[in-house]
């Protein structure tokens, strides 16, 4: 009789710890991303509103880099002329070139950003 008992009790003891385990195998498949349940659903007009935002923000911002280049430019023009005046006539400094140089691929650079590339 106190077999019996042992017997009855490991079984019931083996399916009450087998039970959870039995019962998350039996569910469907999960995707493998895990669900945000306080996400909100994505809305095309929403997502249309971020992207016309976020394309301002990058033309605000490369606009904002034109003028820094344009004056850098300016800038450069002004010590390209300083050094170019000191200059004489037979003479062309190593300077003077790479000022050129220098002021022709910040334009070219200036060039393509107003171009929008």
């Amino acid at each position: 009789m106190r077999f019996k008992l042992v017997i009855v009790s490991l079984s019931l003891l083996f399916f009450t710890l087998a039970l959870p385990s039995w019962a998350s195998a039996r569910t469907p498949a999960q995707s493998s991303q895990p669900r945000d349940p306080l996400a909100i659903p994505e809305d095309p007009a929403r997502r249309a509103e971020q992207e016309k935002e976020m394309a301002k923000k990058a033309n605000q911002e490369r606009q904002a880099q034109l003028r820094r280049d344009t004056e850098h430019l300016l800038r450069l023009s002004s010590e390209l002329k300083q050094y170019v005046d000191k200059s004489s006539e037979n003479t062309l400094s190593l300077e003077v070139i790479k000022k050129a140089e220098e002021i022709e691929k910040l334009a070219h650079s200036v060039k393509e950003k107003m171009k929008g590339n």
